[in-house]
């Protein structure tokens, strides 16, 4: 018999550049899901800092480094629930700043993901794209692969954590208006084509007159939604998730007349373009180094 973890996504307001404020929240929802069963519990992006900085040095002045003094506090808080965690934050490494979320469990940090596709949004404007591999981190029997925003309009990755064993894929976001569309169908689509459950947890609120939507979703591995908030107000979503249902990818419907396995029946060899280098403006950013803001460019 196989083994069944409830999850949620938290959908929730962000108080902008005020970690303490955000971490006793997230403190509180983590708690709140915990008490209900919640295995491991998902917050939006950035939902420790904010998100629409103008600034360079103005977002440096809330990132921290992973493992640091916030990733302390949730593991305080994930060892008193017994639950796992994965929350959305700006980190500092060094003088470079990323959009990363981090996955926290009892026993401290398991895993991070550094955001790797950025729109002109925002903070990631200002941020080095992730330069990290996508990865696949377990929280007990359950394998999470971790994505941010953004890099979900990009099925490569979503593929590549599934084939690396991904039960589940979480997407803390912050959608703003333009992005119903996405949070509505995209979400389903990438848990259908790689038969793996999918979970988006977006804030809501208002931030130096960015609106956010809402619109959670957490799907199963046939696209089917098992909760999801259809409004732009605070919710947690919860559902079952069962490892064994992800990791089944060949499904047979009719035997020997209707099968299909969507891990085993690709054909990466007639997808060469897909890795061919791109040549716009986005490929010509350095990112080695942070992006600045117009002030410093002009001043430099």
């Amino acid at each position: 018999m196989s083994e069944k973890f409830k999850v949620a996504a938290v959908q929730m307001d962000v108080a902008f550049a005020a970690v303490d404020e955000n971490l006793a929240r997230v403190e509180d929802k983590l708690a709140e899901a915990a008490r209900h069963g919640a295995h491991l519990v998902v917050f939006p992006e950035c939902a420790l800092t904010g998100y629409c900085f103008d600034a360079y040095e103005e977002a440096m002045t809330v990132a921290e480094p992973i493992p640091g003094p916030a990733t302390e506090r949730i593991t305080a808080a994930c060892r008193a629930t017994g639950s796992f965690a994965i929350v959305g934050m700006l980190e500092a490494d060094g003088e470079r700043l990323f959009n990363a979320c981090v996955l926290v469990g009892p026993e401290g940090v398991v895993g991070t993901y550094r955001k790797v596709h950025m729109p002109r949004l925002g903070v990631d404007w200002l941020a080095t794209p992730g330069d990290r591999p996508f990865e696949v981190h377990s929280t007990g029997p359950l394998r999470v692969g971790m994505n941010i925003c953004y890099d979900g309009s990009f099925p490569e990755a979503s593929r590549i954590m599934a084939l690396a064993g991904a039960d589940l894929l979480a997407l803390p976001t912050n959608w703003p208006p333009a992005a119903e569309h996405f949070a509505r169908y995209v979400i389903p689509t990438r848990a259908l084509e790689n038969h793996v459950y999918s979970l988006s947890a977006n804030r809501i609120g208002t931030e130096r007159g960015f609106r956010f939507i809402g619109l959670s979703m957490i799907c199963h591995p046939t696209g089917r939604p098992l909760a999801m908030a259809d409004h732009d107000r605070e919710a947690i979503l919860y559902a079952q998730v069962d490892p064994a249902v992800a990791r089944q990818k060949h499904l047979v419907r009719v035997p020997g007349k209707h099968e299909i396995d969507r891990l085993a029946d690709r054909r990466p060899e007639m997808y060469g373009a897909i890795t061919s280098p791109h040549t716009g403006e986005a490929a010509a950013r350095d990112t080695s180094q942070p992006h600045r803001s117009a002030e410093q460019t002009a001043g430099s």
